[in-house]
Formats: C-alpha cells, structure tokens, sequence
C-alpha cells in the first residue's frame, strides 16, 4: 500500500498529511450495506487551509516546464500501473463493482493521466499575422490558478483522472472533492501522484458531505476555476454560485439518452447495445440509455427481445456478472418511488421495478433490471435523469416522429440510432440535439483524447476530457512584439 494509506480511516488529504475531523459518517459497502470505512467530514477551517496550500505551491509548480510536469504524471500513470491491483480493489468495494469492472476503470484511469502527460509536450499556442508593419503576434496558455474538482461516484477512478491530469498538467493546483459514497479511491490516487512527484500541496483532497463542503469551495475567493460532474440540480447551484464572482466552470451534468431502433435495424445488435446502455454499471452513467424510441414494425419483436435479455441478466459483483448495486440507499428508493408512481400514471411495467431480494444480495442496494413502456413521454419518468437501470419505451411509426422524440427532452448528452440505411444514420447525427451522437451501437462509450459533453441541461458547453480540457484549465493570453529594424 501507498506510505500512510487507511481503508478503513478516510480523512482529508492536505500538504502532503492526512488531516482528522470530528465530525465523521460511515461509507457503506453498496454491494452489502455494511460499513467498510469511516469517513472524516471536513470543516471550513479544513476548506480554507487547503485552498491556501494550493495557491502557496501552484506558483513553483506552474513554474516547472509544463515537459517536466508530464514526465511526472507519466511517473505517477506508472506507479498505479504497477499497483492497478490495490486500486482495482477498492473502486470494487466502495462502488460495488467485479473486480474484472474494476481492473478496466483503472485502466481507463491509466490511460487518460497518460494522455494528459502527453499534453505537456503540446500546450500550444499560436502564432498569427497581423495588419501592423513590425508587428508579432501570438498567443500563450496559462494555468488558471486553483482548480477545485468535484466529480461522482459512478466510475470513480476515471473520474479522477479525467479532471485531476489536465488540470495539474496545465500548472493548475487542485483541490478536489470526490463523493462521499468512494472516497477511498481518491485518496489512495491522490497519494501515489505524491508519491510519483507531485509536489506536496499542488494536489489536495477534502472529503465530506458534498452539501457541507462544496459550497466552501466554490465560494472561496481564491478558487480560480471549478470542475463538476454530477446532477444538473447541484450544477445549477454551482453555476449561480460561481457566477457571482464571475469564476470559470464546466460542468458536465445529466443525460436522459434517446436510444432509437428503426425498422431496418439488426435487432440482434440492437437488442445487445440497448442492454448495456440501459444496464451495465447498472444504468449509472451520464451516458446511460433510459429512452427506448423503436418505430412500429419492429416494436413487439424488439421488445420481446429486450426484456428477455433484461430478465436473463445475473446480478452481484462476480467476474461473470452483468450489474451490480446503485450506489447508496437514497439513490434506490428514489428509483422505487418513481417507478411506482410511473405505474400508478398508467404506465406498464415490463419487468424489474423491485428491489432484489434474497440471501445473497438482499442488504445491498440491488435494483431488478427495469423496463417500462406507455408511459408520458412528458412525465418525470421520462424526462428525469434515474441514474439507474431503468429504461422506458416508447413507440413510434416513422423516422421523423423518432427525431422529434428524441429531442423532447431537457437534456442533450448523448443519443444513438440503429439503422442499416446511410441518410438515416448521417441525418440523425446532424438532427439529434446532443453532445454525443453514435450509430449502431450503445449510447456510451466515450475515450480520453475525444471531447465529451452535452447542450442545454446536461452542460454549460464546456468539454472534458479530450484536448478541448486544456481550454477549460488555461487562460489564453495575447502577446504582442513590437520591433524596430531602423535600430538593428
């Protein structure tokens, strides 16, 4: 294990040192619901001192080549390469997770921070012409200053990764958030990038409450730039937050992902693609299916199809199995409560709609996968982000109604269509009103050198990760040479 690193005692992570708190909850396995760590609740004081930290050590680090920075993150990739195993564990205990899940988020994590790394060697500017005689100009990248990184808990070490490189490689100090539902992760990647040559204080963690300490730090004066992942709701509140003293933020927020199956579709791989949109990482992606739009035709076969798979699916956190729990308790019985009002409106239940029962899974947070069809198109079910493997569909009878579903809407993440006709896939992804548009295949899917985002209440417009990222950790700063031959 990493010098100083307690599973069972997760507690801030500033300078360099783990920093106790008296007020503390306990983090609950959500594959079991018991107790596999104590969590330490930061207070403002805690809040302050790291922010403070951050902006004594973000100078020397901005000042260190940004070649040199990578070669650290390079440094660091290798050093959770070579201990993937620890991490993979306990993304697996505190998300609930197979460790065969597990292994790949580390080594999508792996994978991004040495994409990041490699941006040291390519934060460009630009040279450009310009009208006046004797006149250079260009443009320069610049940190931000202090990045405070709040991301999810769905894929925990990914998401680390994806904000906590590209904001370090850009000569950023960071002072990051995790959820309090997988704390442990970020504190154990937090410590091996010190380890590997971050410089204490340019990388700072605060645990806690997201309700409690969130607000501390985006309010904080000297916070420069703020990185969200999460609800549209909280990045609402982030946003009107910020927006007072005018600090940069991206935010990347919800998807209620329109999955549409035409009448010339291969139901067989549509079938497949649509069952991990709506279920694997059980249904707990901003990139998640949970809109079903299948035209007439193909409607009772499709269907059929689809709830056979849905009901075929094995539950648990076993290498061979296909979903695991939600995250936590609240998350579930919010599930529940819109299901059972979604049927009491008239919708018809396919199958799921229940917490799993049992010996085996019963104390965790298990959710049967759910399918759910007539229901309001206009209704909460179907315009509100779950967050869970819930999908409802719907039926159409032509291309064109397809399109103008997929569209109603409040968010715009992503969408995909299936369909072996050329202008319906290539007018779909001009048509469809997302961030992401794919064809023939699952709503997700996104890789670390492509921008990934959404339009309306699913982002701000910003884009992570991707080379796009480094526009979100640097300012832009014009620079302008004058010269005077007749003096050479």
């Amino acid at each position: 294990m990493l010098n100083d690193f307690n599973a069972d005692d997760v507690r801030s992570y500033i300078n360099g040192k783990a920093r106790s708190s008296n007020s503390q909850s306990d983090v609950l396995s959500p594959h079991s619901g018991e107790k596999i760590a104590i969590l330490h609740h930061a207070d403002s004081k805690l809040v302050a001192e790291a922010i403070a930290v951050a902006k004594k050590a973000q100078l020397e680090w901005a000042e260190i080549p940004a070649v040199k920075r990578g070669e650290i993150l390079h440094a660091a990739c290798n050093l959770i390469e070579a201990r993937a195993e620890e991490l993979s564990s306990l993304v697996a205990l505190e998300a609930g997770k197979s460790l065969q899940s597990a292994r790949g988020e580390t080594t999508g994590a792996i994978l991004c921070g040495r994409f990041f790394a490699g941006e040291g060697q390519r934060l460009f500017g630009r040279t450009m012409p310009t009208g006046t005689l004797n006149k250079s100009a260009m443009t320069v990248r610049q940190p931000c200053g202090i990045a405070a990184l709040i991301s999810a808990a769905n894929t925990p070490a990914p998401n680390f990764a994806w904000k906590v490189f590209p904001a370090l490689i850009c000569g950023n100090a960071v002072v990051l958030k995790p959820s309090e539902d997988t704390p442990l992760s970020a504190d154990w990647m937090a410590r091996a990038l010190v380890e590997a040559g971050v410089p204490a204080g340019v990388l700072n963690v605060i645990q806690g409450l997201g309700h409690e300490v969130g607000p501390l730090i985006c309010e904080h004066e000297d916070v420069d730039v703020i990185s969200f992942t999460g609800s549209t709701r909280v990045g609402r509140e982030i946003a009107e937050r910020a927006g007072k003293s005018l600090k940069k933020v991206s935010l990347e927020l919800g998807g209620k992902n329109a999955f549409i199956v035409c009448d010339d579709a291969d139901l067989e791989k549509a079938v497949h693609w649509a069952s991990l949109s709506a279920f694997s990482n059980a249904g707990q992606r901003c990139a998640s299916g949970s809109r079903f739009i299948v035209m007439d035709e193909v409607y009772d076969k499709f269907v059929n199809q689809f709830v056979a798979k849905a009901k075929s699916l094995k539950m648990g956190i076993e290498d061979d199995c296909d979903l695991g729990p939600v995250i936590n308790i609240r998350q579930l019985n919010n599930m529940l409560s819109s299901i059972d009002i979604a049927v009491k409106s008239g919708a018809k239940l396919l199958c799921g709609g229940t917490r799993v029962d049992g010996v085996d899974l019963g104390k965790g947070y298990y959710l049967n996968p759910t399918l759910i069809e007539e229901t309001d198109p206009n209704s909460s079910l179907s315009t509100t982000e779950l967050f869970g493997p819930i999908g409802a569909i719907f039926r159409v009878n032509t291309y064109e109604e397809a399109i103008v579903l997929a569209n109603t809407s409040p968010y715009g993440l992503t969408g995909t269509i299936h369909t072996t006709n050329w202008d319906r896939a290539w007018t779909f992804t001009k048509r469809i009103n997302t961030g992401v548009a794919v064809v023939n295949a699952g709503t997700f899917g996104s890789e670390p050198h492509m921008p990934f985002g959404g339009v309306r209440s699913s982002g701000n417009g910003t884009r992570e990760p991707g080379t796009e990222a480094l526009d979100v950790y640097t300012e832009l700063k014009d620079i302008y040479l004058i010269t005077e031959p007749g003096r050479l």
